[in-house]
């Protein structure tokens, strides 16, 4: 088990050194959720409601794409649509986090929990990736605070940056999940084209901290890898299950400190410490 001092963290976050990297499982912190908590979980989802081939039905990319090819597009965005419809519900994580002034935020699933967590605030605002079959010649939208649309331009003006490199069901419903989306990014992201530049800038010198993330596939490490790029020489992985042989690899090559803990009980550690900072 890695040695880590939760203060010293918590800090970092406060501070707006340490960003805070947000995967699926942290939807059920709080305990069950609405929408779906993991790839394993979306794919039965919208396998359930369009066959699919057998071999592919649990391959969340593949299966997405069989849909898009032999059900057209709008069919995968409307089961995702679905998938995601229930009300945002943030967790105390994410909320949590909202209250920091924290400059960049990453939030690699499609809900929409850590904006909702924001949302009381009018000093943010999002970019997300998009699909290039439905946007031609186009890699990220930006939003403000209420949804509307913004420029590019803009970003430079909010205090916290909430990326969503995988799109997000809201406000407008942008998804990156097929096959065909990710050639799309993956032909580009190793010269850092699909980041944003606003992305980029903050991003410098500062250290990661991954909560509900794996590192299992070469997507997931892809992504990881290409978004920390020139970044510090330091970050964290909240990572309680045993991790792979890539993972382990993965883990060492960006030297991400694993920290073998659940992520309920790292959670309440950072929350307790934000109180006892609040009450000193």
């Amino acid at each position: 088990m890695t040695t880590y001092d939760p203060a010293s963290i918590l800090e970092g976050l406060t501070a707006g050194q340490v960003i805070p990297y947000l995967g699926p499982a942290v939807l059920g912190l709080d305990g069950s959720t609405a929408v779906p908590s993991a790839p394993d979980t979306l794919v039965e989802l919208i396998t359930a409601k369009v066959t699919v081939p057998h071999k592919i039905r649990k391959n969340l990319t593949a299966a997405g794409q069989y849909i898009e090819n032999f059900k057209h597009r709008k069919t995968l965005v409307g089961l995702l649509n679905e998938a995601f419809a229930a009300p945002p519900e943030p967790t105390a994580l994410h909320r949590f986090l909202a209250t920091l002034p924290l400059p960049l935020i990453v939030d690699v699933w499609y809900d929409a929990s850590m904006a909702a967590a924001l949302a009381g605030r009018s000093d943010f605002g999002q970019v997300q990736g998009v699909s290039r079959s439905e946007h031609f010649n186009q890699w990220v939208h930006y939003f403000h605070a209420d949804g509307s649309a913004a420029e590019e331009t803009e970003a430079a003006g909010w205090k916290t940056l909430l990326y969503k490199p995988l799109g997000s069901i809201a406000p407008a419903s942008n998804f990156i999940l097929s096959d065909s989306d990710y050639v799309e990014v993956l032909t580009e992201i190793d010269i850092q084209t699909p980041i944003p530049e606003r992305v980029k800038e903050i991003r410098t010198g500062r250290n990661f901290l991954f909560l509900g993330c794996r590192f299992r596939n070469q997507l997931e490490r892809t992504y990881a890898r290409q978004i920390m790029k020139r970044s510090s020489d330091l970050h964290w992985a909240v990572l309680t299950e045993e991790p792979t042989r890539n993972e382990l690899r993965f883990l060492a090559e960006q030297n991400i400190r694993r920290i073998d803990v659940p992520l309920g009980e790292f959670a309440q550690q950072l929350l307790g410490g934000e109180l006892a900072l609040q009450a000193a």
